[in-house]
């Protein structure tokens, strides 16, 4: 087993153990979404800590996204609860970027694309492609994505 994925079942034992309901069914939903992603193919596989990184990137996206879904249908608590359960989901994951750091690494990749002739918003996918390996689960790809078009235009 993994050091991420025994960290995450120890911590759903403590959690059991403090009766602390929203830490344990958040932490069994990941787990389970691991256990899937082992099983899923043809035969069943134990994952790197990277990969199940990249499952908690999910799951917590998918929060995320149900908590603004819920406040914009008018369900206050719902949504309440989406982000509690994210910010469990964010102890384990690696600190973001902040806008200063992933400001500088978009506007160098900029300038190595349009050093390679790439210019405009045509630019845009070859300027991913230079910032993408730099982020990788350290910034959302949203958030990444509008800082290039931003970039790009101004």
């Amino acid at each position: 087993m993994t050091k991420l994925k025994s960290k995450l079942q120890e911590d759903l034992n403590a959690a059991i153990k403090e009766r602390d309901e929203l830490r344990s069914s958040t932490l069994r939903l990941t787990l389970a979404a691991i256990t899937k992603e082992e099983v899923a193919g043809k035969e069943k596989r134990e994952l790197s800590d990277e990969e199940i990184t990249k499952v908690i990137t999910r799951e917590a996206k998918k929060r995320r996204e149900a908590a603004e879904a819920f406040a914009q249908g008018g369900r206050a608590e719902s949504a309440e609860r989406e982000k509690a359960e994210g910010e469990v989901l964010a102890e384990y994951l690696p600190k973001q970027l902040s806008d200063d750091e992933l400001q500088r690494i978009v506007a160098q990749a900029v300038e190595e694309a349009k050093a390679a002739g790439a210019e405009g918003p045509r630019a845009m996918g070859q300027v991913m492609k230079i910032v993408n390996p730099k982020v990788a689960g350290l910034a959302e790809g949203g958030r990444v994505a509008a800082l290039v078009k931003k970039q790009l235009a101004g």
